[in-house]
């Protein structure tokens, strides 16, 4: 086994080699989650010798053994459900009452009905794919701009990861250790402020000039009676699987885990109601099921065994000094580390961000003497920017799936350019006014 006495200088060149790998292994096109279990592989052997791969696998026990981790199967299984059901559908409908004849309403129903869905499920690739064959294709019919139309869409899809229950929010409750309820209530406020901040853009671009999001027609914006009756009874669903899930986390009846499973059999239950449960509809959210927590447990994994090698090397401490070491008040080392995980988000899947990133940054953001979970808000939001970034923005990816042929990832990164501005607006108030996210909790 080498020698464990490493100078300074020995952990600077092995965080450099060990980075460098990760990126260099990246560009063959092999997937995050066999890049992060080769290098830590690689490095454990290399730098320690076998003796030490029983202390890295335990790290990994530790994490794919974490109760609250059950969760994330759950949450993600009622998305699925709720993906293939009509009840997204008539959710959509039935805000369309609400537009009216205001420039841009459909635009703004849209943005809410993102909200409710978030609310729901917590999944963004879902939420993406289902505005798109939604919403997408009426504000295009309705003569809408196609950038505000494409924008609206990625950026409120992207709002399931910060709207509760986020899946976002529970992978870093796992590795901040912090509570996931508490992650929860404090992102209540920020994604009404995000969700706000669209909707103020949208309606000052469309009633400056109404071209840009025409009123619905008085003939479209009628409805009789009774079908406006039918189109809000079919609000009454989504609520109440929206309230079981939060209303039982915030009322202390429930913890997060027990409101996954709660959730889904509010799913279940609907569906039912609805005459659409079929074999077929569990079959395929079965399948995305377990496609979608097979790519976060396998990522997981290797980064869990990656961050064990490295804090083994001493990477931990040496970071830590490192960034506490800079010269500069605690708030500039925050801006720091936002950036840092704004370069990572570009290139990055969030989940491997989070469990590389995370396990180094939490413990320097506590010896600061900021709250992991406000620090936590700060994550979420920056993950919903890498959603939507160039040049692996996955918004842009699932929203190209589902778009019209015509409609290209150009035209799709240039439209969500302002909303990325209006997320790093939001980013730098919580950044700099805590209480926004805190407030809640306080």
């Amino acid at each position: 086994m080498m020698n464990l006495g490493f100078s300074a200088m020995g952990i600077e060149l092995g965080t450099y080699v060990l980075v460098g790998s990760i990126f260099l292994l990246l560009l063959t096109g092999l997937p995050l989650a066999f890049v992060t279990g080769l290098v830590a592989l690689a490095f454990t052997f290399g730098w320690f010798g076998p003796m030490a791969l029983p202390l890295v696998t335990a790290r990994v026990y530790g994490f794919i053994t974490e109760y609250s981790l059950v969760a994330v199967p759950m949450f993600v299984f009622m998305a699925s459900l709720l993906d293939r059901s009509g009840i997204a559908r008539d959710l959509f409908n039935a805000m369309r009452i609400l537009a009216g004849r205001v420039p841009g309403g459909v635009a703004v129903q849209t943005l809410v009905v993102a909200f409710f869905l978030a609310a729901m499920s917590g999944i963004i690739g879902g939420e993406i794919v289902l505005l798109g064959i939604l919403a997408l294709p009426q504000m295009l019919r309705l003569g809408y701009d196609r950038n505000i139309s494409i924008g609206v869409v990625c950026a409120g899809g992207s709002l399931g990861t910060m709207m509760p229950p986020s899946i976002v929010l529970i992978i870093y409750g796992l590795i901040a250790s912090v509570s996931i309820a508490d992650l929860f209530t404090a992102a209540i406020t920020p994604a009404v402020l995000l969700m706000l901040s669209y909707i103020a853009y949208v309606l000052f671009r469309t009633i400056r000039n109404p071209d840009l999001g025409p009123p619905l027609s008085p003939e479209e914006a009628h409805m009789p009676f009774s079908e406006k009756l039918k189109a809000f009874r079919a609000i009454i669903l989504p609520g109440m699987i929206a309230f079981l899930v939060l209303g039982t986390i915030y009322g202390g009846i429930a913890s997060v885990t027990e409101a996954a499973a709660m959730g889904v059999a509010g799913v279940f239950a609907a569906t039912i109601v609805r005459r659409e449960l079929t074999f077929g509809l569990v079959r395929e959210a079965v399948v995305q099921t377990i496609n979608t927590c097979g790519m976060i447990i396998w990522i997981g994994i290797g980064a869990a065994a990656l961050v064990g090698v490295y804090n083994l090397m001493g990477g931990n401490a040496f970071v830590s000094s490192t960034i506490l070491g800079i010269d500069a008040p605690p708030v500039v080392i925050i801006m720091v580390m936002m950036l840092i995980l704004l370069v990572l988000g570009l290139f990055l899947d969030w989940i491997g961000i989070a469990m590389l990133a995370l396990p180094i940054f939490v413990p320097i953001v506590v010896k600061l003497g900021y709250d992991p979970i406000w620090f936590g808000i700060l994550f979420a939001v920056n993950m919903q920017v890498s959603f939507l970034s160039p040049p692996f923005g996955p918004a842009a990816f699932y929203l190209k799936g589902v778009a019209p042929p015509d409609i290209t990832l150009k035209h799709i990164y240039a439209s969500v350019a302002p909303f990325i501005v209006l997320q790093l607006m939001v980013l730098a108030a919580l950044l700099f006014y805590p209480p926004l996210a805190m407030w809640m909790l306080d």
